[in-house]
């Protein structure tokens, strides 16, 4: 399950488009419209990029009147985040293995 999560939140997040829009509702909840209008885009084009985040989990819709308000809902990045935390720490032991070879031999001139 968490897997599928992942490739949703990834595949979400791959558009600035809703990268944009999941940083604008965490500053509180907000309807398709406005959502949609800092990037000048319709409300049908906004309703498919919200359709995309509410499948990965990362938003949440409800009806409000005629309005559909949007809702962060961070648990998918948490998730997310973890995952990139475990290659944080591959990559830093790798970076620390680096250094060390770098620092053990002495600088050579770069005339031989």
């Amino acid at each position: 399950m968490v897997e599928y999560r992942l490739d949703a939140t990834f595949r979400a997040l791959a558009h600035p488009t809703r990268r944009g829009m999941l940083a604008s509702l965490a500053l509180g909840d907000k309807s398709i419209g406005e959502l949609g209008e800092p990037f000048a885009m319709s409300f049908a084009g906004a309703a498919k990029h919200v359709k995309v985040l509410e499948g990965a989990g990362l938003i949440e819709r409800r009806k409000a009147g005629r309005k559909q308000i949007c809702t962060l809902k961070p648990a998918p990045l948490a998730e997310a985040e973890a995952w990139l935390k475990q290659w944080g720490k591959f990559w830093s032991a790798r970076l620390d293995r680096l250094q060390a070879l770098v620092e053990a031999h002495p600088k050579e001139s770069p005339n031989g």
